[in-house]
């Protein structure tokens, strides 16, 4: 099991991006090391968006927070519906319940899509984001409880430097989550 272990204030937070799962290797993941993989790819898609950062500091304070909606490393490319539940449910909630302050979630990826849906179904008895393929519900919006849910795909791990389009939708989210933040 891996969680995020950032040195930030949770009342700041106002953007939360979950991806889908840990590296194999620990160190790429979020909040271990400047130079991990999962680090490296979300500055590109920031820069790719506009807006440069280097440190994890400089996505606090832009009240930004890096998750991933698995806790535990994938054993193969598929993660059951009740893995994903499972993981929702008992870690990603309470994780998402320290932000008492959220504006937007960005769902990077279709597992991150599911959890996020897990989790705020079982708190308000609807799921925020519908079902569908990612292209085609991406640019509607999606609000439950003063929160903006944001479809995505996801910016970490080996895909995201070989899918140019999908590279492309993931800056555009960002600027609209930037966007947002800005607006409220």
């Amino acid at each position: 099991m891996i969680f995020p272990k950032p040195d930030l204030n949770p009342q700041k937070i106002r953007i939360v991006m979950v991806s889908e799962c840990p590296p194999a290797n620990r160190t790429d993941y979020f909040y271990e090391s400047g130079s991990g993989a999962f680090f490296q790819t979300t500055k590109t898609a920031f820069r790719d968006a506009g807006a440069v950062i280097e440190t994890y500091e400089d996505l606090a304070r832009m009240g930004i927070y890096l998750t991933t909606a698995i806790k535990c490393n994938k054993t193969g490319y598929l993660v059951s519906a009740k893995t994903i539940k499972e993981c929702a449910l008992r870690f990603l909630k309470p994780e998402l319940e320290q932000f008492p302050d959220i504006r937007m979630i960005l769902c990077m990826g279709d597992f991150a899509i599911k959890a996020v849906n897990y989790v705020y179904k079982e708190k308000y008895g609807k799921s925020p984001i519908p079902a569908g393929s990612t292209y085609k519900i991406r640019k509607q919006e999606y609000s439950q409880n003063g929160i903006r849910f944001l479809p995505s795909y996801t910016h970490t791990g080996d895909s995201f430097n070989i899918e140019k389009v999908k590279r492309q939708m993931i800056a555009e989210d960002i600027q609209t989550a930037l966007a947002y933040l800005k607006s409220h």
